[in-house]
């Protein structure tokens, strides 16, 4: 019993936001596979990929999380570093304009979402498919 203590705090520390980005909420965004948790201050975002992916390399996870970043600020991404697991993103928002940070969950009526392809599993008396979701 207590040698799980330990990692079950581990586990659930997964996804913590870094130092910079606590108490902020998160927007849990999809792109091509990969799930994150985009979080927006001033003009800097954090994505913490939180699905289980093997063996991942930076470069293909770096340009997820750029996206995802884009989605949830509606700015250019300028740059991206990081590792597989968190990724900082410089946001360029252009003159004026300031990050868009959404609160809470996109609405369904403002997503437009697409089967995964290869993606179906077979339960029992059900399919399941996951979906990948853009905003309109």
């Amino acid at each position: 019993m207590f040698r799980l203590l330990p990692i079950l705090a581990l586990l659930a520390a997964c996804n913590t936001a870094g130092p910079a980005f606590r108490g902020l909420p998160a927007t849990r965004v999809t792109v091509d596979g990969s799930t994150f948790d985009v979080r927006i201050r001033d003009r800097t975002a954090e994505a913490i990929r939180v699905n289980a992916e093997y063996a991942p390399r930076f470069g293909p996870i770096r340009d997820r999380a750029g996206r995802a970043m884009a989605q949830v600020s509606g700015c250019e991404v300028k740059s991206v570093s990081g590792d597989q697991a968190q990724a900082i993103g410089v946001l360029k928002c252009g003159k004026g304009r300031t990050p868009k940070a959404r609160r809470s969950a996109p609405k369904a009526s403002d997503l437009e979402c697409v089967p995964v392809r290869g993606s179906a599993v077979q339960g029992v008396n059900q399919t399941t498919v996951e979906v990948d979701c853009y905003p309109t």
